[in-house]
């Protein structure tokens, strides 16, 4: 298996560093609803799990889950300044901050499964592992790589790299002004450093806030995902899963205050990011009242699987574009691959071989998933292959894809339709015939009034699902 490592800039041969093999994915920060952008980088990580366990290793997967610490400043180039997430949540919704943790915590293992992602082995949750974040920090200061200013305690990266490591491997930090829209603390020795905890304002009481050797405050952004993977995954693991922003800052700083803790390196051996997802051709924000997440496609009659296709039309190192057109098209190629599977019947054989050998190929060279996919179509289009025999290939590949084809086709074939709506499609299939188009639209409203949903494929056929 080959997969591509920001860190080496190359695609490497993966080879594990012992049985199980290590993995952990940057979570959501969990003051509002996860938008499609980030689902984009979970869906990578359950691909890159899928696959190690398609290729029969023992995988240990932990994501975590952001609920402190995260502040607002990171959108303009300095993560510690601003705002915490969560208090700002709590300000903007009235509730306490544990509480709206726990509420988008929920939200978030639901639309979770909705995905059909796989679950890691642990959900790491920030608050519950102050204690790590915190031993961690005194390893950093007995090794002389902390300084106090007013504001907090902060990773000194001088004293790293006197220490004979380099900051900033991934990205060319070295060129970045840290703070460049946003006025650079004259405290802080070098713009690079960065806070591993915050003091409590003196003037407010947090929901979430803690008592430390050096005050009473709350946990940087950073320093969590080192505490919570090295305690799940050991000193040094295998693989490191995030989205392209996160190479800029918050994977070289887990990076420096992991190695600067344990002397050891690599901290974390392949590093993988997923490309950002644009809409409509450009930027995707909240400000732009387009960070749509899984309700806004769900409320929009798309299924989550649609979205779950639509990401893999491109390579997850390559940028994506999402437009509603797309997520249609997908949505129409999705129940197109239904359509064929539930005309496969019940019955299972061996699967292809030949076929396996190409999927397994685009799998293993560094998850070419777009690629598995069209291989999907041409199984499915290959009239020399048996009907069994597809079926138990594509229940094969789908260990991987993870469209859950096989359960969702059989639910589709085995839905009985009320002899109304029947009724009512047969006479819309003939005013599309007809090219009544006033008529069928009025048809298809009647349809959806009693609960059903239509799709119109391009053969001419029309499909009719229970709007669940």
């Amino acid at each position: 298996m080959r997969l591509y490592n920001s860190l080496t800039k190359e695609i490497d041969e993966f080879k594990p560093a012992s049985q199980i093999v290590g993995l952990y994915t940057c979570g959501p920060t969990v003051y509002d609803y996860v938008t499609i952008g980030n689902w984009r980088t979970y869906i990578l990580g359950d691909i890159v799990y899928r696959a190690l366990k398609y290729n029969g290793l023992e995988v240990n997967y932990v994501m975590n889950l952001t609920d402190v610490g995260h502040l607002t400043g990171d959108n303009l180039g300095d993560a510690d300044t601003g705002e915490d997430r969560m208090e700002k949540a709590k300000k903007r919704e009235g509730k306490g901050a544990f509480e709206i943790a726990q509420f988008y915590i929920d939200d978030f293992l639901s639309s979770y499964k909705d995905l059909n992602l796989l679950p890691p082995n642990t959900f790491a949750r920030a608050t519950e592992h102050i204690s790590e974040q915190i031993d961690l920090i005194k390893k950093l200061e007995e090794k002389g790589l902390t300084y106090n200013i007013d504001d907090g305690v902060y990773f000194d990266t001088i004293a790293f790299e006197a220490k004979g490591y380099k900051y900033g491997e991934l990205s060319n930090l070295d060129k970045i002004k840290a703070g460049a829209r946003v006025e650079f603390n004259q405290q802080k020795k070098n713009p690079r450093d960065f806070a591993l905890w915050k003091f409590s304002p003196k003037d407010e009481k947090r929901d979430m806030e803690w008592e430390s050797p050096w005050g009473t405050g709350f946990p940087g952004w950073h320093i969590e995902c080192s505490a919570m993977s090295m305690k799940y995954l050991g000193e040094q693991f295998d693989i490191h899963v995030g989205g392209e922003d996160l190479k800029s800052t918050h994977h070289p700083n887990e990076i420096a205050q992991s190695e600067g803790a344990t002397d050891k390196s690599p901290f974390v051996k392949c590093w993988m990011h997923g490309a950002f997802l644009q809409v409509d051709g450009g930027k995707m924000g909240k400000s732009l009242g387009n960070a749509y997440s899984l309700h806004d496609i769900v409320e929009k009659r798309f299924s989550p699987m649609a979205l779950r296709y639509f990401y893999f039309s491109s390579h997850y190192r390559s940028s994506l574009n999402f437009t509603w057109e797309a997520l249609e098209a997908s949505q129409n190629a999705y129940n197109r691959l239904l359509v064929h599977i539930e005309n496969l019947g019940e019955e299972s054989g061996s699967a292809d071989s030949n076929y396996l050998k190409s999927f397994n190929d685009f799998i293993d060279n560094d998850l070419e998933v777009s690629r598995a996919l069209a291989l999907l179509w041409d199984l499915l289009k290959d009239d020399s292959i048996e009907d069994s025999v597809k079926l138990a290939t594509v229940a094969e590949f789908d260990k991987v894809l993870g469209l859950d084809l096989i359960e969702t086709s059989r639910k589709n074939k085995n839905q009985q339709l009320p002899k109304e709506v029947e009724d009512l499609a047969s006479k819309r299939h003939l005013a599309r015939e007809d090219k009544d188009w006033v008529l069928s639209d009025s048809l298809r409203q009647d349809i959806e009034k009693l609960g059903y949903e239509v799709k119109d494929l391009p053969n001419g056929d029309q499909m009719i699902r229970k709007n669940n």
